[in-house]
């Protein structure tokens, strides 16, 4: 029967890559609506266990995005108002739902981590999202992290040393048409320490750096507000004032970037603290779609931050302190 209900993605990647998923067990922090979206096609993968875990109620905000809650879920907890429509989405997939705020204290973290083969962490506060990387890394479980500030939104994927096989495109007809590959990730505080200045202008600009600056800037706002987001142009000179800070220490070229554009700053000061459901859908799609790779070691995943940008539909891959 479960070949039956997965017969064309073991077509697509094989039965051992199935099987991989089939056995592994994801554990997903907080359900908001980029959650929602890589939760829906992991679960219809067919992974073997899902872990939520959230402590907030359904806010009637949440109702735009996040598309397993109801009108009349508002109010109750996010986890038991959507265990039912995860759970029913395929039979197959075992969901196991927490919603105690000690989950995430050092000791029940390391408990929950252990249990798991994979972490994704998604909308959460950068310094929040480099203490559960090193906690993963401890562990050697592969971490992933994404989230959106309104129109624009990231992946960042630490998955250690990860072997994966990869298509080689330059071998003779007669020869293996695949060759085993092996990347190194950083973790994340690593990564957020990448410099700019080997690249050339070409290069630089095909990264798209203001994006890429502005969600760090945005990361350092709420760091410096207590986890809280801009909410209006009034934010426009300090935000702007962090992103240039920000892109000065990543030595990017000059020639590409001097100061991050003042639009965009000024859209996600009074975006930032909204969800998208289309920024949503795009980012949590891709961001089921390489823990999937992760998991089943078929193709190369992201290296190592993905950032989307709603405002041209856009996305880019940037290697940041890679190998």
């Amino acid at each position: 029967d479960e070949a039956a209900v997965y017969d064309r993605q073991i077509r697509l990647w094989g039965l051992e890559a199935q099987q991989k998923m089939r056995n592994a067990t994801i554990l997903v922090v907080r359900l908001r609506g980029t959650a929602t979206e890589a939760i829906k096609n992991i679960v219809l993968a067919g992974i073997g266990k899902l872990v939520v875990v959230d402590s907030e109620e359904v806010h009637e905000e949440d109702l735009g995005a996040g598309f397993f809650f109801r009108d009349e879920d508002v109010g109750t907890k996010r986890v038991d108002a959507a265990k039912v429509r995860i759970e029913s989405l395929n039979p197959l997939v075992t969901v196991e739902t927490k919603h105690d705020d000690s989950l995430l204290d050092r000791e029940s973290l390391d408990a929950l981590v252990m249990a798991v083969d994979l972490v994704c962490v998604t909308d959460w506060d950068r310094d929040g999202l480099s203490n559960i990387n090193e906690v993963c890394r401890r562990f050697g479980k592969p971490f992933y992290a994404g989230g959106t500030f309104g129109l624009l939104g990231y992946i960042f994927c630490d998955l250690l040393k990860h072997d994966y096989i990869s298509p080689d495109r330059s071998a003779p007809k007669e020869a293996p048409k695949n060759v085993k590959a092996t990347a190194l990730y950083p973790p994340l505080h690593m990564a957020l320490r990448h410099r700019w200045s080997a690249l050339s202008k070409r290069q630089t600009k095909e990264l798209n750096p203001a994006v890429v600056h502005t969600i760090l800037a945005l990361w350092e706002y709420e760091s410096q507000h207590q986890g809280k987001l801009p909410d209006s142009e009034d934010a426009v000179p300090e935000l702007q004032s962090i992103a240039n800070s920000v892109l000065e220490a990543s030595d990017v070229n000059k020639q590409v970037l001097t100061a991050v554009p003042s639009e965009l700053i000024g859209t996600a000061c009074t975006s930032a603290a909204h969800e998208f459901s289309p920024v949503c859908a795009v980012v949590g799609g891709m961001l089921a779609q390489d823990i999937l790779k992760a998991l089943a070691a078929r193709e190369a995943p992201i290296a190592n931050f993905f950032t989307f940008d709603g405002n041209t539909g856009g996305g880019t891959v940037c290697r940041m302190n890679m190998e």
